[in-house]
């Protein structure tokens, strides 16, 4: 397979919009400040959104490239596998380029960093160093979170709460005075984070059997598939659930067409749920849940 291809696929597009739309998020936050609540006197600031969310995918990037050599070193990824191609285990390259690959986007994500710190102070490198550790301990390291059921709980503090947070703080700094945007950041990064889970959920679910035979003790693992399934369909409707709470911290939430779309298509990932094998054709799932989360953020967003 041709070298870049398999970059590519092993950067695993249909997952980046996690990361992008947590930063996204936090961006609308501060954008719905500086429309609906003048008073507070902030504006978004492009530049830094920028190179915020650059900063952010070049860590899931490297997430990915370690987890893809991570897993088979670890022997995790058998042909039994049913997701999409992984470049180390088809033997494509070798575990030490991807891992050398994932090194590479980490330290771009630092150079993408510096003018948030310039912006912000140590504070984005007391974000940043964790967030970093955290890409490669995701399946490795001494207690490699996804081998052990903590992945769920990784994407939602770091692809939710602190990539929103984080993003709103890069905007605007801390102050008494800018709480209301934080409590909004707070809603906002558990429903981004919850949406996410649900890419980790189904992902799992569908490799249920090959985890379970090579020792990854998944969440669905542990729980079976039966209440994977009820846990994935949980992560999908809790966002919606909280949306009163959104409304109370978040001005500008309103009814428009795109929460139609959103809650539509949440209602078809539901029924394939529950109704769609444990196998590949749970793959189709990744993408459906990618499509609905961006749909979510943009039914906030026009409100």
């Amino acid at each position: 397979m041709n070298k870049l291809k398999s970059l590519f696929l092993a950067a695993r597009p249909k997952t980046l919009p996690a990361g992008l739309v947590a930063v996204w998020a936090g961006c609308m936050i501060v954008w719905k400040f500086q429309q609906f609540a003048p008073e507070f006197g902030i504006r978004l600031d492009w530049e830094l959104a920028i190179f915020t969310a650059l900063s952010c995918m070049c860590i899931q990037i490297a997430c990915n490239f370690f987890n893809d050599s991570l897993d088979a070193t670890n022997n995790a990824d058998t042909d039994k596998r049913q997701g999409p191609r992984r470049i180390t285990a088809s033997g494509d390259m070798s575990a030490l380029s991807v891992k050398l690959w994932g090194c590479f986007f980490l330290a771009a994500a630092a150079a993408l960093s510096i003018p948030l710190i310039l912006a912000q102070g140590w504070v984005i490198i007391a974000i940043g160093i964790p967030c970093m550790l955290c890409a490669y301990c995701y399946t490795g390291g001494p207690f490699p979170l996804a081998y052990h059921g903590l992945g769920e709980l990784f994407v939602l503090l770091f692809f939710g709460l602190v990539a929103v947070a984080g993003t709103v703080f890069v905007q605007i700094g801390w102050s008494d005075v800018f709480l209301p945007l934080y409590g909004a950041a707070f809603i906002v990064g558990v429903q981004c984070g919850l949406l996410s889970c649900l890419l980790i959920e189904v992902n799992n679910i569908r490799d249920r059997k090959e985890d379970a035979s090579t020792g990854k003790r998944t969440l669905a693992v542990r729980l079976g598939e039966k209440r994977a399934r009820g846990l994935a369909m949980a992560f999908l409707v809790a966002p919606y659930a909280t949306l009163k709470q959104t409304a109370f911290f978040l001005p500008g939430v309103n009814w428009n067409l795109c929460w139609l779309a959103a809650i539509v298509l949440g209602g078809f990932i539901m029924l394939k749920l529950s109704r769609t094998p444990a196998d590949k054709r749970m793959n189709v799932l990744l993408g459906l849940s990618s499509l609905h989360m961006i749909l979510f953020l943009t039914a906030l967003t026009l409100g």
